[in-house]
Order: C-alpha cells, then sequence, then structure tokens
C-alpha cells in the first residue's frame, strides 16, 4: 500500500490537488464563457505597390478548417479586429490551460483509484 502526504486540512495531497485543479478548471470555464466575439488570424500591412511601399492596406490572414484565407480589412475595422483577434488569443490561452489542467486531474485520479 502507498502513504500519500497529507494537507493542512487532513486530506491525502493528491485530493487535494485534484480539488483545486477542478476548482481552477471551472474558473477558466466561467472565463471561457465571457470572451464575446472573436477570431483567428494574423492583422498586418501590406502594399498594392510592394516595390515602392507605397499605398499600404490592412489585411487579415488565418487558417481555418485547414484552408488559409486572407482578406481586405477597412480602416474603420481595424479597431474591432484587434479586439476580435485579442479575444481569439485569450480563448486560446484559457483553453490551453483547461486542457493542462484536465490532464493532471485524469493523472491523479487515475492514480489514486490505482491504490
Amino acid at each position: 500500500m502507498i502513504m500519500l502526504p497529507y494537507t493542512a486540512k487532513g486530506l491525502p495531497m493528491a485530493k487535494e490537488t485534484l480539488k483545486s485543479n477542478e476548482r481552477r478548471i471551472q474558473t477558466l470555464k466561467r472565463r471561457l464563457a465571457q470572451v464575446g466575439d472573436m477570431r483567428p488570424g494574423t492583422l498586418s500591412i501590406q502594399y498594392r505597390n510592394p516595390a515602392e511601399a507605397k499605398r499600404p492596406f490592412s489585411q487579415i490572414s488565418y487558417t481555418y478548417k485547414g484552408k488559409s484565407r486572407s482578406e481586405y480589412v477597412r480602416a474603420e475595422s481595424l479597431a474591432q479586429i484587434r479586439k476580435e483577434l485579442d479575444a481569439y488569443k485569450s480563448f486560446k490561452d484559457i483553453e490551453d490551460e483547461i486542457i493542462h489542467l484536465s490532464i493532471k486531474a485524469s493523472r491523479i485520479r487515475c492514480s489514486t483509484r490505482a491504490t
């Protein structure tokens, strides 16, 4: 039989870590619901005449479902597009953390069942 270290609350360390992971996952899920409008991609400046770097315009490039796309972005839409790109980055960061914590929680659940 494997002896688990105990926390100050008297719970085995694995249970405490599992509970804290699950609480953090629930917090992150609530944050996901607040992300708002988003879109993937990269905003860049292109030139209609690249050799002379004249007549710049904004363009968003992204890949969705395996297809690359580039779209012209009107100057009046730049602020909204930047906001949506930032929201997408937040979404991806939250998603990564949820996956990381879920894997850790799964490992803890599987290891505590085996003991």
